[in-house]
């Protein structure tokens, strides 16, 4: 048995500044062939468990592509016509099955919709070959891309601890399928929702209710009930809350259940979303807590949803209010970077760092901070995160350094990074858990790691590409009506 697999992987920000080309989907761009596969192998992707079923079943893999860019604005037609390509150059010249890792909430510049377009292109050259799917829960699905699959399976958590399990369903479930044991059969519902992604995390409020629906559906003989959250910064006509289920050849079942979790999820519609306070409210609460450290944490320039991670909002206000013990960052500014690594560890400089992109569109911002003080530590940038987020993933963010002002140790770095595990602040040698503020920009992902250590953790409304106060973007393409950016 032969079985064609890809990573083709991209959460799309449409309204982000960040570029995204081919060099965005690997060092020097995707990875292909041996080199694609020894990637894979050393992770804990999708990709991974599917491969660990297609050895099990003793099945030769080739690897036609493996690219995953970090969250930005829409792929361009270049990067991805070539990595499409070489999945399409795969299967065309034969194979008994594909797997696919893919995100589910893709947006290409001149395309759209860039897995559907993907899987259609695949089942346009191979009509019989099954294909499986890997999917993020924050996928907006469309019917295209249910309609050119064989089996879809998305990820159950958020924060995603469960990347490698999913790959593993989706694979076993095709291979099951292969063998004639069972027939898989796909049905879909969009819910007309758009959650604010904090209200997802899958462990509590209606976010847990409704994974909960789906479990018991799946006990009740389901193959795989799957709901997607969706990705609210892309502005296309399938953004928002979907739900697949996936049954033995019953598609009454499978439509029976994807319409009750939708009904659910619209009685719900409310519970999804959450207002912020004032920035200067939250700081302030900041300063009157009593168990530390405090996080807080700047959703709104999260780069793991496309901002550009430079906004120094939150930093600035904690300043002002006179807060200090502040442990902070990354802040990715390459020029500030610089700066200090020629001036050398152990000297005082003042400097502007960070508010170098025009925030203006998403509602402005204080742009650059000047700080004064002591370059502390002067990094290559990398470190491998060991927390359960992305485990085993290896981290580069660039020439990094640590600038201590007395009140505030900042990182700052020439690239980005969401702060997934302590390794963030630690490889630099900074130990969190002895500072009395920490302040990470994140939405869920920081939880099994920094919410651990944290006395308290506060939601600071920031500025930046990533808001989740929709009010700031100019949605056009979005399927109306839908909550809540319509009256219901």
């Amino acid at each position: 048995m032969k079985i064609v697999s890809a990573v083709i992987a991209h959460e799309t920000n449409t309204f982000s500044p960040l570029p995204t080309g081919l060099d965005r989907f690997g060092p020097g761009g995707p990875r292909h062939g041996a080199e694609a596969l020894a990637w894979v192998k050393a992770g804990r992707r999708s990709m991974t468990g599917m491969l660990a079923v297609a050895e099990k079943a003793g099945a030769e893999v080739v690897m036609a592509v493996a690219g995953n860019a970090q969250p930005s604005r829409a792929v361009d037609e270049a990067a991805y016509e070539q990595m499409a390509d070489a999945l399409c150059r795969a299967v065309r010249e034969g194979c008994d099955a594909v797997f696919l890792e893919l995100h589910g909430a893709m947006v290409t510049s001149h395309l759209g919709d860039g897995e559907g377009e993907l899987l259609a292109r695949v089942r346009a050259i191979a009509p019989d070959v099954p294909i499986a799917v890997a999917l993020d829960l924050h996928g907006n699905i469309s019917a295209r891309t249910i309609e050119n699959c064989t089996t879809l399976v998305g990820y159950r958590t958020y924060p995603h601890v469960d990347i490698v399990e999913t790959g593993v369903r989706a694979a076993e479930t095709l291979i099951a399928a292969m063998r004639g044991e069972i027939r898989p059969t796909l049905a879909y519902a969009h819910c007309r929702i758009m959650p604010n992604m904090i209200r997802m995390a899958t462990d509590s409020g209606a976010m847990a209710e409704i994974m909960a629906m789906a479990a018991k559906a799946e006990a009740d003989g389901a193959l795989a009930v799957s709901v997607f959250g969706g990705f609210p910064l892309a502005d296309c006509a399938d953004t928002g809350m979907s739900v697949i289920a996936m049954t033995d050849g019953d598609a009454a079942r499978a439509e029976a259940i994807c319409e009750t979790i939708r009904k659910a999820a619209w009685a719900r519609r409310d519970a999804f979303q959450m207002a912020f306070e004032p920035l200067g409210d939250t700081i302030a609460r900041a300063r009157r807590a009593t168990a530390g450290p405090v996080l807080l944490v700047d959703h709104a320039d999260n780069c793991n949803s496309g901002g550009t991670q430079d906004s120094m909002d939150v930093i600035a206000e904690a300043l002002a209010q006179g807060l200090t013990g502040i442990a902070a960052g990354p802040i990715a500014d390459p020029v500030a970077v610089a700066r200090m690594i020629e001036a050398g560890v152990g000297a005082v400089v003042e400097l502007p760092v960070g508010g170098r992109t025009d925030l203006s569109p998403v509602g402005g911002s204080c742009g650059p901070l000047t700080l004064r003080g002591t370059v502390r530590t002067i990094s290559d940038g990398r470190f491998t995160v060991r927390g359960p987020v992305f485990t085993g993933s290896v981290i580069d963010l660039g020439r990094t350094v640590v600038l201590d002002t007395g009140a505030l140790k900042l990182i700052v770095s020439e690239g980005r990074c969401e702060p997934l595990d302590l390794a963030m602040f630690r490889f630099v040698g900074i130990e969190p858990t002895s500072e009395r503020y920490l302040i990470i920009k994140s939405k869920i992902q920081y939880r099994p790691t920094f919410g651990a250590i944290a006395g308290e953790i506060l939601e600071c409304n920031g500025a930046g590409y990533a808001s989740l106060d929709y009010s700031k973007f100019d949605f056009r393409k979005v399927r109306r009506p839908i909550h809540p950016l319509d009256p219901h």
